[in-house]
């Protein structure tokens, strides 16, 4: 039986997708990782990956 509310592990699930995205995006404007990859990264991370790379202009 899983422990914790189901809202609560939602939250946290979010908040860490928000967290790893940001990192991602902030190393490709550093330089430190390519376009193609950052784009793989994201969209095997969350499912509003295409939001978030229209947002940025990477296509």
């Amino acid at each position: 039986m899983p422990s914790g509310i189901e809202r609560v592990r939602e939250i946290k699930r979010l908040r860490t997708r928000r967290k790893k995205t940001a990192k991602l995006i902030a190393r490709v404007k550093a330089g430190s990782i390519e376009k193609a990859e950052a784009i793989r990264k994201l969209r095997k991370l969350t499912t509003g990956a295409d939001v978030i790379i229209e947002r940025e202009g990477w296509k």
